[in-house]
């Protein structure tokens, strides 16, 4: 008779546990080593939410994402057909003789993204208006059709070129949706076509490091439908340039959800969200309830009912502007703004990609030229203001905590944690703490650290100390790096002890839905300023001013975002770029979360 310890029920679970095992090893994708599971992988149906935890905990990304994650900014060009019609998206049924950049310098378009730290350069080859910016065999539709260099001139061939000069990775978007193209709508026909200016974009330009391609198919219900070959599209790339990275509809890099320039306040890259472009992804979003917007991409309840899990990090793009491509009429965003948006994408477990878009003739604009030499200080003054000497990696288990001793009591604002990645994504929640004098002064707290995270403290504090507590955590984390900031200022310009308020007699407010003011006459008016009362999801972050001379038709003034004013509910001054003479004004706005904010009369001014 066989003894407790070697009974027949042992031996069957011992058996479960070694097939078990097997079946791990053998139902994931790629394995990078035998500890870690390269991408994705796939549980076993059996397995509970420990195991799913245990196993999630060992997913990491790819070599390319990696590296691709490292670079943090990349730059957004949207160039073509639109630049000149004066339009976002075309139709297709412009003349390509509109086109004519008599000035395209795409030298100077490297030469000031780099010099503002940006590493990569995606341009628009191809918009949905079906423009091709290269000289293509596909299509008349394209620049060899236009006046421009007497159509023999290549946008992607100079930017190529001008990349390899000033030291840049070159990144290509190719618009599924062509409004263009004849076949387009017809299946097999149109794949193929997107397929051939696929492979010319990937074997005449040198290496491509990034292609970027969405999902477009808005010709709406009674317009042409066209199914993609996805497929086809990522055995090609693979094929071709090995090593770049496939965004949005690829199989490396997701769209964050918004085009607000906001990251999620947890942002897992091990995510249960599948590639769009993967064939059963339809059903994993409708099984799990998610999509490209959900809040919630990573969470142990997520784990609970997946099947897989795939290293997918999450990519912000913006434009500097609010349009995509360049319009006249618009302005820049402020630094205001861009560091706002700096602090909630990179400073979120997410890369930044910022669009910039040239004129008609072929330049960055000078203002946005400006606008991004003074983000590129910003970023750099920010990084090189690091309190931390020496940081030592730190393997931290949960209820666990690591003091970070400061070089002197120095002020800081900011908090730069960071996991190393390339042993997984671990930590779920976190506190920071900084010693301010005698005594532990809680500086924020989150969930997902991630590649980078960027925790704010609102107001300055003088400290000699950190301590960064591990909450809770997927087994050991591996932090690699805790950095200390002053975060530069950024705030607007205008001298406060120099400005005048104008007395607030005779105003009265008309109508509910927004602060509406009728300030009883004509007034010169220079800026204005809006100082919140309340805090959190009552105070305006994106407003609107606009002034009317009968209080009915009104005329948009001045717009944009009150940078970090959450964390730091300080009154904002705006100047207008020229005073105008105002009988009425409005001011509407949102708060982070979108919703409607109506100001009160108190927190507004005018100067």
């Amino acid at each position: 008779m066989m003894s407790k310890k070697y009974s027949m029920e042992n031996i069957r679970k011992l058996g479960i546990i070694a097939v078990a095992m097997l079946l791990i090893s053998s139902c994931v994708g790629k394995k990078a080593t035998t500890d870690t599971f390269e991408r994705h992988l796939v549980f076993p149906e059996w397995m509970s939410l420990e195991g799913k935890v245990e196993m999630a905990s060992r997913l990491v990304p790819t070599p390319q994402q990696l590296a691709w994650q490292q670079l943090e900014l990349t730059a957004f060009i949207h160039f073509g057909i639109n630049t000149y019609t004066d339009r976002e998206w075309g139709d297709g049924t412009e003349e390509p003789a509109l086109f004519n950049p008599v000035g395209l310098d795409t030298d100077q378009w490297c030469r000031e993204l780099s010099d503002a730290g940006f590493k990569l350069v995606i341009l628009t080859a191809k918009h949905h208006d079906g423009f091709c910016l290269w000289q293509t065999k596909t299509t008349e539709h394209s620049v060899a059709s236009s006046p421009w260099r007497d159509g023999k001139g290549d946008v992607v061939a100079d930017l190529a070129q001008s990349c390899h000069k000033y030291g840049l990775k070159l990144g290509l978007y190719l618009s599924p949706w062509d409004r263009n193209h004849p076949t387009y709508g017809e299946g097999d026909a149109y794949n193929q076509v997107y397929l051939e200016q696929l492979r010319e974009l990937l074997t005449n330009y040198g290496e491509v490091d990034e292609v970027w391609f969405d999902g477009a198919n808005g010709e709406g219900p009674n317009g042409k439908y066209q199914e993609y070959d996805w497929d086809a599209v990522i055995s090609l790339i693979s094929e071709l340039q090995p090593n770049a990275i496939t965004a949005i509809m690829g199989r490396d890099v997701r769209w964050v959800g918004n085009e607000r320039g906001l990251g999620r306040e947890t942002e897992w890259s091990a995510t249960v969200l599948p590639p769009g472009s993967l064939p059963h992804a339809k059903k994993i979003e409708e099984t799990l309830s998610i999509n490209a917007v959900s809040q919630d991409l990573g969470s142990r309840a997520m784990l609970e009912h997946a099947t897989e899990l795939f290293w997918y990090p999450s990519e912000v793009d913006v434009s500097i502007r609010p349009g995509w491509f360049y319009h006249d009429n618009e302005y820049p965003k402020s630094l205001e703004e861009l560091a706002h948006i700096y602090f909630n994408s990179i400073g979120m477990n997410s890369s930044l990609l910022l669009n910039i878009p040239p004129n008609r003739e072929g330049l960055l604009d000078d203002k946005d030229v400006a606008r991004i030499r003074e983000f590129g200080q910003f970023v750099r003054d920010f990084n090189a203001l690091n309190a931390v000497v020496d940081f030592k990696p730190r393997d931290l288990e949960a209820g666990d905590y690591a003091e970070i001793v400061l070089d002197q009591e120095r002020q800081i604002s900011a908090v730069v944690l960071q996991e190393d990645i390339a042993r997984g994504q671990r930590v779920e929640r976190f506190e920071i703490e900084a010693l301010v004098g005698h005594d532990w002064v809680k500086v924020g707290e989150g969930t997902t650290i991630g590649y980078k995270r960027i925790i704010l403290s609102g107001a300055p504090l003088r400290a000699s100390k950190l301590r960064l507590k591990l909450m809770e955590s997927r087994g050991t984390a591996y932090i690699s790096n805790v950095s200390a900031h002053l975060v530069p200022d950024v705030t607007s310009t205008v001298d406060a002890s120099q400005v005048t308020l104008a007395a607030k007699d005779g105003w009265m407010t008309i109508g509910d839905k927004s602060l509406a003011i009728d300030l009883g006459n004509p007034l010169m008016i220079n800026g204005f300023v809006y100082t919140p009362s309340g805090r959190g999801a009552q105070v305006m972050t994106h407003f609107e001013l606009s002034a009317s001379t009968d209080g009915k038709d009104w005329e948009p003034l001045e717009s944009g975002e009150f940078g970090n004013i959450v964390n730091n509910p300080i009154p904002q001054y705006r100047k207008l770029r020229e005073p105008r003479e105002i009988r009425f004004v409005r001011l509407v706005g949102t708060n982070q979360e979108g919703l409607d904010i109506v100001a009160t009369v108190d927190e507004f001014d005018i100067f």
